[in-house]
């Protein structure tokens, strides 16, 4: 069975993340309030952000940028989005 979680981008009940994304008390909260189609959305802005911006995961700033990014794509707020680029309809 799946599990499910309110997901805090989509306002609904949606199937959950299998495991936490990440180590610690973030990938607890993602895990509980993140569906897996708003994780699969993020990380493809994400990797339109890394590859457009030329983001490197090694650098500290890079990372907390993309973490702030990212809180604002799941909280449905204002968040960087790759130049150019027009969403499928």
């Amino acid at each position: 069975m799946t599990r499910m979680v309110h997901c805090r981008k989509y306002g609904k009940e949606l199937p959950g993340l299998p495991a936490p994304p990440y180590p610690g008390e973030r990938g607890q909260q993602i895990f509980q309030t993140v569906s897996q189609q708003a994780w699969r959305e993020w990380l493809a802005q994400q990797t339109m952000l890394i590859n457009e911006k030329q983001l490197s995961l090694a650098s500290a700033a890079d990372r907390k940028y993309l973490t702030g990014q990212m809180e604002k794509f799941l909280d449905n707020q204002d968040f960087d989005r790759a130049a150019g680029y027009v969403p499928p309809e």
